[in-house]
């Protein structure tokens, strides 16, 4: 998922942050709009930026099933 197409889901479904998850549901990290909007306006962004090539370590497991694969 590209970092455009993140923020177009979180819009959408308005919230403020998604979890990611691979494609075996293994949570993957998270990342919020704040986040994805700091990487937006770097002079290093481009509009092919994937999610998992930003994502700094993963996270604890969600407390529900992923719903986005990366």
């Amino acid at each position: 998922m590209t970092v455009e197409v993140a923020l177009s889901v979180m819009a959408g479904a308005r919230v403020d942050h998604l979890i990611l998850c691979d494609g075996d549901d293994q949570c993957t990290g998270s990342v919020t709009r704040a986040q994805l909007a700091v990487l937006r306006a770097a002079a290093t962004y481009t509009d092919r930026l994937r999610l998992r090539d930003v994502l700094d370590a993963p996270v604890r497991p969600p407390s529900r099933p992923c719903s986005f694969s990366l």
